[in-house]
């Protein structure tokens, strides 16, 4: 796999050292039990997979080095680079501007910009009417285009079943900048809905097979849909693709359940000409975290700690997962945790903050599970986990083990 560039303090050598360990223990990524960090009176179990994917590391590598080598320019990104606040943070320092706010919303005007100006493309991608505006002004987009390669698997992908006459239904957030590209790219070849969730699903079906009446089909719908899309004839043969950071089994019983849709108006026999085969579209470091956060479940913790920006898909779901089961906590950095009995979360469905007390509980030992979302930085993990250990004053411990771990 390629090499990327990284800015230092993003990185962690411990956390470096645990999962180069972990790998080469594990080359087939089949084991997603829990890494143990033994402190005695604190324990924490990092799980199998966490932390910068292949998309986010090669966004950071191209923004990065655009910047060292066009000083003097002005430099924008479309919106944020990633939804991680420190990597957003250091980019804003080193002079790069933002166009838009993660809902699309303008922050700086495009008649500002001139074609001597450089644009990034932020790893969501983005729309093609966004492209062509700056395109016209003379600015080459392309050129610094950090999208990431499953993000654009994803939509090769409804290129293909375009092609051949089929309705893609995007699995996705629809004001995620993500899902908001990919309508783009899908919408400009054939009939495209965002569906939501399984509830919108649901509804969806019931159109299909005529139990609820078509002219109220725009009102559920608006916004969601393009303008070719006729409700009546396109979906007679339909596809599903996804945002890439969407829970993976949410995508599977979308899938699941508008092929059994397709089945019931059109047959068993008649499936292939009705409905797609587009397998699953999730990037591999969404399977791989959820899994592994699967796996870190199965330990039993007194509490998990989440990490990742708060507007982050993935980051989101893996709290999601963790809080069916245990007192979970997201933040995005260490400087969250106030003291050993307060903590400011935020909450995945509102992104709202909130204070939280207690939230270590008062045991002789504690185990706590730990994860952290694709773009979060791994030093934020290592952070974390010192300002928990300085609580017990087991600073010397934890370097201990952490020699250890760089010298194994």
């Amino acid at each position: 796999m390629k090499h990327f560039e990284v800015p230092s303090g993003y990185r962690s050598h411990f956390i470096t050292a645990i999962k180069e360990k972990r790998k080469e223990e594990d080359k087939l990524k089949k084991d997603f039990s829990p890494t143990l960090i033994d402190l005695g009176k604190v324990k924490f179990y990092l799980a199998r997979h966490f932390g910068f994917c292949y998309g986010v590391e090669n966004a950071i590598d191209i923004a990065y080095k655009t910047i060292e080598e066009n000083k003097g320019k002005r430099i924008f990104l479309l919106s944020e680079m990633i939804h991680n606040p420190q990597v957003n943070e250091d980019l804003l320092k080193k002079g790069v501007q933002f166009l838009q706010d993660t809902d699309g919303n303008e922050i700086i005007p495009l008649s500002n910009l001139s074609k001597e100006d450089i644009v990034i493309i932020p790893a969501f991608g983005t729309t093609l009417e966004l492209e062509k505006k700056i395109n016209k002004i003379g600015i080459e987009i392309q050129k610094y285009n950090t999208t990431c390669p499953f993000v654009e698997k994803v939509w090769n992908r409804g290129d293909q079943i375009a092609k051949k006459g089929f309705t893609v239904i995007i699995h996705g957030k629809p004001k995620h900048e993500e899902t908001r590209a990919t309508f783009s790219h899908a919408a400009d070849k054939t009939p495209t809905l965002i569906v939501n969730d399984m509830q919108e699903t649901i509804v969806l079906g019931k159109f299909i097979i005529g139990k609820l009446p078509l002219e109220e089909f725009k009102i559920y719908f608006k916004n969601r849909y393009n303008d070719i899309l006729d409700p009546d004839i396109h979906f007679e043969k339909i596809g599903v693709i996804n945002q890439t950071t969407q829970l993976a089994s949410d995508t599977q019983a979308i899938s699941d359940y508008l092929k059994n849709i397709i089945i019931s108006k059109y047959g068993k026999e008649n499936i292939s000409a009705h409905f797609a085969d587009t397998r699953d579209t999730l990037c591999y470091a969404t399977n791989d975290n959820q899994s592994a956060v699967v796996g870190l479940l199965e330990q039993a913790g007194d509490l998990a700690i989440v990490m990742g920006g708060k507007n982050s898909s993935n980051s989101s779901h893996l709290v999601e997962l963790c809080e069916k089961k245990l007192p979970t906590y997201f933040i995005d950095d260490a400087n969250k945790i106030i003291d050993h009995q307060q903590i400011i979360k935020n909450n995945w469905m509102t992104k709202q903050s909130e204070l939280v007390t207690n939230f270590l509980p008062n045991k002789s030992t504690i185990s706590i599970l730990m994860t952290s979302g694709a773009s979060c930085p791994d030093i934020v993990v290592e952070s974390v986990i010192r300002r928990i250990v300085g609580f017990y004053e087991l600073d010397e411990k934890l370097d201990s083990v952490i020699a250890k771990w760089m010298t194994e």
